[in-house]
């Protein structure tokens, strides 16, 4: 089996990705996972699964148009954006904005864009602005959504060809369920085929045409996904149960934490200790208080570590695998 492989050029991969769409018979697709919470996997994706998904996208936008990349080229969510443009008859923008009328962002990237009035004009102008890759704040997006940007917040994954699920409702043509464990399991046309070279995790991964992903979800009674975070993200702490991302979403609501993780370390007292990672200015003590003014207080933090600015992975997601080094390593 032959695969191509998106370059890490923007311009490369658009000629290659050109190329690919028109090809007779079409290499799979192989896309390199970030690997923020680990090894990074080798997700093999047909034509057809990510075609299903752009003429999905399309479909609920309710329009097509040209597409701005801001997101690398070699990942799925890059990858998408210039299949979107590419099949919508532009050729995607590449440098600054140009006359795009999407985009797709991670939250980083649209908290620091809103502090640049020049680009928050542009962003304004556009038609959708895509989000996803991570927890997105409900404070990030009312502020966003405030300066007149229309954002689509999105879920998804390398395995179901990019985001699959827009505003906690599945595009046409993908089925969304949960398991007894509150695992959130995706079918449909955008599925990957499986990972190279690991065909046990592969089993472990697809079975009976579900894709089992990392993630517990609820719905509401509206029947919208709320996605709670990875199942591993549930650590014990002195014999409680505590959800980090809800932690890592109350210290971000904090006025003076710019980004803000929270993370599980091992320790002999406490099993594990949760320790904070933001940027700005808290104490341990301001964020006890922080989160126990909402949860329960066994679930505030046990350390913070303040940083000028939290490590990222070149698709703009938080490397976890850094935090945790640095607090293993007692650099924090």
């Amino acid at each position: 089996m032959s695969f191509l492989r998106p370059p890490d050029d923007p311009v490369a991969a658009v000629d290659a990705l050109a190329q690919w769409l028109h090809a007779d018979d079409p290499d799979r697709l192989l896309i390199t996972t970030s690997g923020s919470t680990g090894v990074p996997k080798r997700v093999v994706l047909t034509r057809d699964a990510v075609l299903a998904s752009a003429t999905a996208s399309a479909r609920r936008l309710g329009h097509t148009g040209r597409w701005a990349l801001a997101l690398p080229s070699s990942y799925v969510a890059g990858v998408q954006v210039v299949v979107r443009s590419l099949v919508a008859g532009h050729e995607p923008v590449l440098d600054g904005w140009g006359d795009a009328e999407f985009t797709s962002l991670v939250p980083t990237q649209l908290h620091r864009l809103l502090d640049s009035p020049d680009d928050v004009a542009v962003l304004r102008a556009m038609h959708t602005i895509l989000l996803g890759g991570g927890p997105i704040d409900p404070a990030l997006r009312a502020r966003a959504e405030d300066a007149g940007l229309h954002l689509v917040a999105t879920y998804g994954a390398s395995e179901t060809a990019g985001g699959c699920v827009y505003d906690g409702l599945p595009l046409d043509g993908v089925a969304l369920t949960l398991g007894a464990d509150a695992r959130i399991r995706i079918g449909g046309p955008t599925l990957f085929s499986g990972y190279d070279g690991d065909p046990e995790l592969t089993a472990q991964t697809l079975v009976d045409g579900w894709y089992l992903t990392s993630d517990a979800g609820r719905l509401d009674e509206d029947g919208h996904l709320q996605v709670l975070g990875r199942l591993d993200d549930v650590v014990i702490s002195g014999g409680v149960n505590v959800p980090l991302p809800v932690v890592a979403a109350r210290l971000r609501m904090h006025p003076d934490v710019g980004a803000g993780e929270v993370l599980g370390i091992e320790d002999p007292e406490w099993g594990q200790r949760v320790v904070a990672f933001v940027s700005g200015r808290l104490t341990l003590d301001e964020a006890r208080d922080w989160v126990s003014a909402e949860h329960p207080r066994a679930w505030a933090p046990r350390q913070v570590v303040v940083l000028d600015e939290l490590p990222l992975l070149v698709n703009g997601k938080v490397d976890r695998v850094a935090l945790r080094q640095l607090a293993l390593k007692g650099l924090a």
